[in-house]
């Protein structure tokens, strides 16, 4: 199913079929939960059986009402509704299971759409008292989203050439610069990186002392820098320098661009070194996390080592959109508060996990800063805007400055809806800015790590759910729909 730019008429009929086959792999994957349920004696193994068999009798009709023999073909507009569909089918259904636990069906929908697009807002407390299956679902969901995320950044986006996503088209004209010949391989070679960084990182985590059970869902939801925990406290429950550690280490992988572990895996091994956003990423955080640590040594009665060890940890978290935390954040002192709502915004590597911006378009936002500034001083220099070794295309520059005014109008926009629905501004405004990065944990005494959404208006759920599916579709749909030629 090639995506080709040519399609001016709409098909239905391949955007059906795939959505009903989704839905099929969505009902499958409630049998693993259900089975959990039922070893532990729990009767809420009924209610994955009976959402999977509703899960599955829909999408099994989806795919029979559609299913022919002839080939079909994906254009622009086909990949533009499937991939918003996709998200909005997918977190429908998989919202039922949670209603067994006495949700309303808002409360359904925000878990599963927290879930799936690796949020990690969560409205359910009491996590520790949850049937293991429920808690396993959380996890899986953000597996499931993790993946699907990758493959929509590196096969998706690009062809949709919006937010600058065009600089890292998988196929270019040039053979040599290939990562793999087909997309469909680079969908394979994608997803068995991501299992095998997810059995590293169970493996890891029940080695320093984790359940399996832990370890599995915590591998779930941190190789996809998400953040559902099993606990409360998230991980601050295990209170284990060696876990925060490790879970530093797959954060960071998990947020790294997916085509440079490819390309490493066919012999390219200096492939993270030559990445301008690599190296990018990595010296933010080590930075960021220098100056948190200096900032609590010096403001809390607390060692060195113990700073840098909170500092590592929270700001990771944080700036790779995951959303754990091992500590309260918000009550560090009011610059640790800016800075933490201001590192909302910055996000991982592009084609990984991660949410918010991308480190790619502040690196290409600043080299426009500084050409214009040149431009400036000197009026008739000629500045070539290069990124890792290759001169910007010329819609990307356009497409980047488009993006970060809309992500910024966009927050603006879904701060006022959440204030007026009866949150105080600091509540509104970073769990805006939380959920249009998919980062999980806003700032504030409803939103923050020691607060639960699950006492924010109904009208805020459903706003917060919506800012969730934007900015995990990296708001190309607005973007989308801006452009003129999409709907020729």
């Amino acid at each position: 199913m090639p995506i080709e730019r040519g399609a001016s008429l709409l098909q239905l009929r391949p955007i059906i079929l795939t959505l009903g086959l989704l839905l099929c792999a969505l009902a499958a994957a409630m049998a693993i939960p259900a089975i959990v349920d039922a070893a532990d004696a729990n009767d809420h193994w009924r209610v994955f059986f009976a959402s999977a068999v509703f899960t599955a009798f829909v999408g099994g009709l989806m795919v029979l009402a559609t299913v022919r023999d002839e080939p079909f073909k994906f254009g622009v507009k086909e990949a533009f509704l499937l991939t918003t569909l996709a998200w909005l089918f997918t977190a429908s259904f998989a919202a039922v299971p949670f209603i067994g636990v006495g949700l309303t069906y808002t409360d359904a929908f925000f878990e599963s759409m927290s879930g799936l697009t690796t949020t990690g807002a969560t409205v359910i407390v009491g996590l520790d008292r949850l049937p293991r299956g429920l808690l396993l679902w959380r996890a899986l969901l953000q597996g499931i989203g993790g993946l699907g995320i990758v493959v929509t950044a590196i096969i998706i986006l690009p062809f949709l050439r919006v937010g600058g996503m065009q600089l890292f088209l998988a196929e270019r004209p040039d053979r040599a610069e290939k990562v793999l010949p087909r997309a469909g391989e680079l969908v394979m070679a994608a997803a068995g990186i991501y299992l095998v960084l997810l059995f590293s990182c169970t493996v890891t985590y029940a080695m320093l002392g984790m359940t399996f059970f832990d370890a599995v869902c915590h591998a779930l939801t941190t190789v996809s820098t998400a953040g559902f925990s099993t606990h409360d406290e998230s991980f601050g429950f295990f209170a284990s320098p060696s876990l925060e550690a490790a879970a530093i280490v797959f954060m960071i992988l998990g947020a790294l661009p997916f085509v440079t572990f490819i390309r490493m895996t066919h012999g390219d091994l200096s492939a993270p070194w030559r990445d301008a956003q690599v190296r990018g990423f990595i010296s933010f955080i080590v930075i960021i996390v220098l100056v948190v640590a200096f900032w609590l040594w010096r403001t809390r009665d607390i060692t060195l080592l113990e700073a840098l060890r909170l500092a590592s940890f929270n700001v990771t978290s944080i700036i790779t959109t995951t959303g754990f935390f091992s500590a309260d954040y918000a009550a560090w002192g009011a610059f640790a508060f800016g800075l933490f709502f201001l590192l909302m915004f910055v996000g991982g590597c592009s084609g990984s996990t991660a949410g918010a911006i991308k480190i790619y378009r502040l690196q290409v936002a600043g080299m426009l800063t500084r050409a214009y500034l040149l431009h400036l001083i000197s009026p008739n220099r000629v500045v070539t805007l290069v990124y890792n070794g290759r001169r910007l295309p010329d819609d990307v520059p356009f497409s980047v400055i488009a993006f970060l005014a809309i992500y910024m109008a966009t927050v603006g926009a879904f701060t006022v809806i959440l204030a007026a629905s009866g949150l105080d501004f600091v509540s509104a405004l970073t769990a805006a800015a939380s959920a249009v990065g998919t980062i999980g944990p806003a700032l504030g005494h409803l939103v923050g790590p020691d607060g639960s959404y699950s006492t924010i208006p109904l009208v805020a759920k459903w706003a917060l759910s919506m800012a969730m599916l934007l900015g995990r579709l990296e708001l190309f749909t607005v973007l989308v729909l801006f452009r003129a030629e999409f709907w020729r």
